[in-house]
């Protein structure tokens, strides 16, 4: 390769194969950070193929990391996590104690160093964002409560790394390579790089918490789009750079830094959408040249290793995180779905692995065994949502194993003063979010009797004082539903984003209640077609009501009258969407539906 087209060349083979691999993970219904890492082994230097410039695309994905961090600070939101922190702040710090206790044990059982242990030990005990996002939105989950707390877990896990990335060279560099060090030294050092953090951070709360919207806002009045996209990437890479310079910091706590700095400014939804096309291009490029750093010899040389490193990050991320819920009170079906979602490893693994090599502590070996167990994981993970499945489904049929399970004490069902002693010909309502409370308050008004079924007990709790009856717990378990008294009711609402657990609701509602009016909620066709197949009265997709909703209004502002604009718009509901229909034929003669929008 001719120095003068290093860059050019790697740059166009990097994105190429990716994209080929990526497409055919897609294809293979897989997350494409699968097919990514794939693309750097094809390109890497154990490849027989082309072989690209391993260093040169090391330094570009060190851009990709700035600019993952970055991302990660701009959408970093306080409010989130305090919204969930009695499950998600111990419970991500205990597990990560645990994972971290697990890698610990099994790399020095290997003959490691200390250095080199506590490096792959960190590196297992932190989920992919990426995947796990991805996880949840794939299943409608990412708005639910179980969404929430799973948010909130990544969020602790991802404050954890910053943390340890700006402690890690320290405290490493003080034990030397082979796990001896003074204590004293230690601890000085510690405190000096706290002390280098704490004075990067004033800085930042002081004159960047002004200086960078400030400066942000003045470009943004210019109306020049590129100006304004290039003053986010000075920002990000120069606080970066610029932290690491004059504070001994990371590019990656840099990097956040900023990025939490310009997320409390009003530019903070522009700044994160211009720079999301560079961010996903060059995180690209940075999992990209972790697949190159994979050796396939290794691999076949050590294969015990890669099943108890794939072992360790299920054992240690995904049931542990299930186990620790469940004793935190979350319900024990959504601890099990958010423990199967948890059960990898991604994008900040790589680089604690990357740091250890960089500084000497961490073998080659070792990578290679982080970054297979990544790639396991992440493949197998839809096994183990199955099997975890399997498993809920086995464990409803046990219901007071549950209820010792979930350490049930507080009652399921507080009967009010409004509600009868034996209810009857009433509605049963399955959530209480945003949409369940809109339906709550309307059956309300109407005097319409009514019992709410919520995960939350908060939510649970919060609603009884208002006179609503309210039962605490999973309404997939029969237990639950139980108490609703299904048998007696005249409708089901399912107000709850999650289709898995509507389709199991109205088979138990069924069973007791054959004629019952159910009325679901949806997020995509295919699930309103099953819905429909399955019997149910009115399954309503929410984008669908809110085209309905804009069309209407669209109608009567061209100057159509009320009556004709409820014709047409009752034509759209009864099936008459010949557009929609042709559309959809058209995009799926041309290789694939279209995205929901």
């Amino acid at each position: 390769m001719h120095p003068e087209t290093a860059l050019l060349v790697t740059l166009a083979g990097a994105f190429g194969v990716a994209f080929v691999f990526g497409f055919m993970a897609t294809k293979l219904r897989m997350p494409p950070l699968v097919g990514y890492l794939l693309a750097g082994t094809a390109l890497g230097p154990h490849s027989p193929a082309f072989v690209a410039d391993v260093s040169l695309a090391g330094q570009l994905a060190e851009i990709g990391v700035i600019l993952l961090m970055f991302g990660v600070g701009l959408h970093f939101s306080p409010g989130d996590l305090l919204k969930v922190r009695r499950i998600a702040l111990p419970g991500a710090l205990l597990q990560m104690v645990a994972s971290f206790g697990i890698g610990l044990a099994l790399a020095l059982s290997w003959g490691w160093a200390v250095g080199g242990a506590v490096v792959f030990a960190l590196a297992l005990c932190v989920s992919s964002t990426v995947v796990v996002l991805r996880v949840l939105e794939d299943r409608g989950l990412l708005d639910s409560v179980d969404g929430r707390v799973a948010v909130g877990w990544l969020v602790v896990e991802d404050l954890a790394v910053v943390v340890a990335l700006v402690l890690l060279p320290t405290v490493l560099e003080a034990l030397g390579a082979g796990g001896h060090g003074d204590t004293a030294v230690l601890a000085r050092s510690v405190a000096i790089t706290v002390l280098k953090v704490a004075a990067f951070i004033l800085l930042m709360g002081a004159v960047g918490r002004r200086a960078v919207p400030w400066l942000l806002t003045h470009v943004a009045r210019t109306g020049s789009r590129e100006l304004f996209t290039l003053s986010v990437l000075a920002v990000s890479l120069g606080v970066a750079v610029g932290a690491s310079a004059l504070f001994g910091v990371s590019f990656a706590l840099g990097a956040f830094v900023a990025g939490v700095v310009i997320s409390e400014s009003d530019l903070s939804y522009r700044a994160g959408a211009d720079a999301l096309p560079m961010q996903d291009a060059f995180a690209v490029l940075f999992f990209v040249s972790a697949g190159m750093l994979i050796d396939p010899e290794v691999l076949l040389q050590q294969p015990f290793r890669v099943v108890e490193t794939v072992g360790a990050i299920i054992v240690g991320n995904g049931l542990v995180s299930a186990i620790l819920m469940v004793l935190l009170r979350h319900p024990l079906g959504a601890s099990l779905r958010l423990g199967a979602s948890l059960a990898q490893i991604g994008e900040f693994s790589f680089i604690l692995a990357a740091l250890g090599v960089s500084l000497g502590v961490f073998p080659e070996e070792g990578r290679s065994l982080i970054l297979a167990g990544a790639l396991c994981t992440i493949v197998l993970n839809p096994f183990v949502f199955w099997a975890v499945g399997k498993l809920d489904t086995w464990l409803t049929r046990y219901p007071k194993l549950i209820d010792r399970l979930e350490r049930q004490k507080a009652p399921r069902l507080v009967t009010t003063d409004l509600w009868m002693a034996t209810p009857a010909n009433h509605a049963i309502l399955i959530g209480y979010g945003r949409v369940g409370r809109t339906i709550g308050e309307a059956l309300q008004r109407v005097g319409f009797p009514f019992i709410a079924i919520d995960q939350d007990r908060r939510v649970v709790e919060a609603i009884r004082t208002l006179g609503v009856t309210a039962v605490y717990g999973d309404a997939t378990r029969p237990g639950i539903l139980e108490h609703a008294r299904p048998e007696f009711a005249r409708m089901l609402v399912i107000a709850s984003p999650d289709p898995y657990h509507a389709r199991h609701i109205i088979e138990l509602a069924r069973a007791r209640n054959p004629e019952i009016d159910i009325i679901v909620r949806t997020h995509a066709d295919t699930e309103q077609e099953l819905f429909e197949q399955l019997g149910v009265s009115k399954a309503l997709m929410g984008e669908r009501e809110l085209a309905f909703g804009m069309a209407y209004h669209s109608l009567r502002s061209a100057g159509v009258d009320d009556d004709q604009a409820d014709d047409v718009i009752q034509h759209l509901r009864g099936g008459g969407r010949m557009h929609t229909r042709e559309f959809t034929q058209v995009m799926l003669d041309h290789g694939g539906a279209p995205a929901p929008r």
